[in-house]
This record gives C-alpha cells, structure tokens and sequence, in this order.
C-alpha cells in the first residue's frame, strides 16, 4: 500500500512543479493527515511510518529540484511550519519539535529528515499541497490558484493543490504578463 501512495505523491509533486513553474529556492506548503490518508478523520489515527513514508516520497522529487518542503503541524501546534533554516532567514524561530500526536507524524518525520530544521509560525510558500483536508492555504502567497492534477487522492484523503499568481492591478484595460499567471 505504502508504494502505491509513494509513486502518487512523486506524480503529484512532478505535475504541481510543472503547473506552478516552481523553482530551485521557492517553498512549498504542505499539509497532511495520516490519518486521512488511512480512511480515518483528521486527527484520530497518526501513523508515524506512514508520515516518514510521504515526506520521502515527497522530499525525493522537490530536494532533487532545490525547492524546499515547508510541512505544515497539526492544529495542537497551531499549523506552524517545519522547513530547512537556510530556507527562512531571519524568520522568527518557534520552540516546538512535532510529535505524532502533537504536530503530526508527516511534519515529525520532516523534523527527523531534515539538516537543520526549525519551527516557524509562518511562510510564503509559492505552492502548496493539501492532502486529507488540512487547509493550508493560509501560507500560500496571495494569489492562490487552484491545480487541477491527474491524481485527486492519496490513499483515501482528498489531495488539493495550489500555486500563487501576480496580483493583477490596474483593471480590465492592464496588460499583464502571461509568464506571471
């Protein structure tokens, strides 16, 4: 089971790269529920190997390319983010290591993977990635825009995908830069 989830994060993660232009320093948000992902609700069934399994299928394709994983904490940590130092300096440094139970198993198997990891309240992820219906659109930079992809779910939890966009400005009569949208 754990392969088939595997091999739909790594087309997920390709296909949001190629959607949203990412590129080597930009950050993607992502939120993820285990539990969700098991068929059970949000926050009721943690499954730590299973957090360690995403986060590798996940981190294998965005590490490749230079972007970073910014993996979003359960409610109990108040959805603060775990991501690489190097990735937010001069962001203000929370004091809190995930737990399954307290932060999630997917941002706890980040924090255990991860060089230099650290705790932040916020970012601007450039992208995000919502698997199980863990609303992480709050750190995704305005204008956030919807991905349609070719995988929907991951095991049983609902996968929605988001990338930013320019601020249009100037009314219907602006010009705007199509590489932008």
């Amino acid at each position: 089971m754990y392969e088939e989830i595997k091999t739909a994060l790594r087309t997920a993660a390709e296909e949001l790269c190629e959607n949203a232009k990412l590129k080597a320093g930009d950050i993607v948000a992502i939120g993820c529920s285990t539990s969700e992902v098991m068929g059970e609700k949000i926050g009721t069934s943690s499954v730590a190997e299973l957090g360690a399994a995403i986060y590798s299928a996940l981190s294998e394709v965005f590490s490749a390319k230079g972007i970073y994983i910014a993996a979003q904490c359960c409610e109990h940590l108040n959805r603060a983010l775990i991501i690489e130092r190097e990735a937010v300096p001069g962001a203000y440094v929370c004091n809190a290591v995930p737990q399954p139970k307290a932060g999630g198993s997917f941002a706890t198997a980040a924090y255990a993977a991860m060089r230099d990891p650290v705790a932040v309240e916020r970012v601007v992820a450039d992208a995000g990635m919502d698997i199980g219906d863990t609303l992480i659109g709050m750190h995704v930079r305005p204008v956030v825009v919807p991905c349609r992809l070719s995988i929907r779910s991951i095991g049983e939890a609902h996968l929605v995908c988001a990338r930013s966009r320019a601020k249009f400005i100037g009314g219907e009569r602006a010009h705007y830069d199509k590489d932008l949208m």
